[in-house]
């Protein structure tokens, strides 16, 4: 494999980004590019390995925003060069900040890499098709010619939620680069449930755990606009909005800091232009179903590749899900892990268990 550095087009971090605020006034809503950048700094700052983070340039000048962490301790980076790189995909709204409690661990062994999704985080926001299949597919053409970019030939493939459809959909058209996939509390895996019929005899109903209030939220508003205006829209009040509804993210980091860093993190990635949103609602349903759901889809996926499916014990997303993976896949290598005490972001919830899981998982792909 080639080395990222002399692989990847790269742009200074700290050139202007000109279209970097968005606003119809911008002293209504107190966000720009430059507040993420400041406080993703900050999340960052707490790693010690060696970080590398720059844009990655695609060929039609998108750009993806790209960490890569590396063990500046180990003795023979060649050995660790060598080594199948992990790639992190985050879910809906999130960016690779939420990370921070995963890509010291895991970068020990081998090359972690982590993004910003197109539409998310510091990653460019285009303009995103109404059409679920071709809004899907503008993801994951990004995706590929960010692998190309960056110069890597095989990787253990991890998406969490929204990122784990994706990487899953990823996986079916390039196989040939995935090594193993790891798919943590994926979303859009089962069709969406239908009423019993009047006599009571009708198609099977998912079981689906009680959403929580703030995905209730977030459906009720997708029906409407996208599925983050209301963050937009609240002004001066979004940050506030964020620590209400989102109370559990301060939570889950607030040994590592002690102000509203992780929830500012979540509201400057989605106070801005509308666009990665835009894609998730064209492929979305009421209540966040898939329109294309990934269990229609799933069998395409070579049965030579490895695929762990980790859930979080007392998540909203339905497990079941796994365990009709494994199903519809047979033979083929499919494990289903449940994380206790973790919700949906079982990463930060039960951070060491989750490293040691993955980092089990990549010691078996060399």
């Amino acid at each position: 494999m080639d080395s990222p550095a002399t692989t990847a087009p790269m742009q200074n971090d700290c050139e202007t980004e000109s279209s970097s605020i968005w606003s119809w006034w911008p002293s209504w809503r107190p966000t720009s590019m430059s507040l993420l950048k400041t406080t993703e700094s900050k999340i960052l700052s707490c790693i010690q390995n060696d970080l590398w983070a720059r844009f990655v340039t695609l060929p039609n000048q998108e750009r993806i925003w790209t960490l890569t962490v590396t063990n500046k301790s180990v003795t023979k980076p060649t050995e660790q060069a060598s080594k199948t790189p992990l790639v992190m995909v985050h879910g809906f709204g999130g960016g690779v900040g939420l990370w921070i409690r995963n890509l010291e661990a895991l970068s020990r062994s081998r090359p972690v890499y982590a993004f910003d999704l197109l539409g998310f985080g510091r990653s460019s926001r285009p303009s995103f098709p109404s059409d679920a299949e071709k809004a899907e597919e503008k993801f994951i053409a990004s995706i590929e010619q960010w692998r190309q970019s960056v110069g890597l030939e095989k990787m253990v493939l991890l998406g969490h939620s929204l990122g784990g459809y994706l990487a899953t959909s990823y996986a079916i058209q390039y196989p040939s680069r995935v090594s193993h996939l790891i798919l943590v509390d994926p979303w859009g895996f089962p069709e969406r449930s239908q009423p019993p019929t009047q006599d009571g005899q009708g198609a099977d109903v998912a079981k689906r755990p009680a959403l929580p209030r703030w995905v209730k939220g977030i459906a009720t508003v997708v029906s409407f606009f996208n599925p983050l205006a209301v963050i937009r829209a609240a002004g001066p009040w979004g940050p506030g909005l964020v620590n209400r509804f989102r109370p559990d993210f301060k939570r889950k980091f607030e040994d590592m800091f002690e102000d509203d860093t992780m929830t500012q993190y979540i509201y400057h990635c989605n106070a801005q232009a509308p666009s990665g949103e835009v894609g998730f609602r064209a492929m979305s349903e009421s209540l966040g179903w898939a329109k294309r759901p990934m269990l229609q889809r799933v069998h395409l996926l070579p049965p030579s590749m490895p695929v762990t499916m980790l859930y979080g014990a007392r998540s909203w997303v339905d497990s079941s899900s796994g365990e009709s993976v494994a199903q519809i896949r047979k033979q083929a290598h499919t494990k289903v892990l449940m994380i206790d005490d973790a919700s949906h972001h079982v990463y930060a919830d039960q951070p060491e268990e989750f490293n040691r899981v993955v980092e089990n998982i990549t010691k078996s792909v060399d």
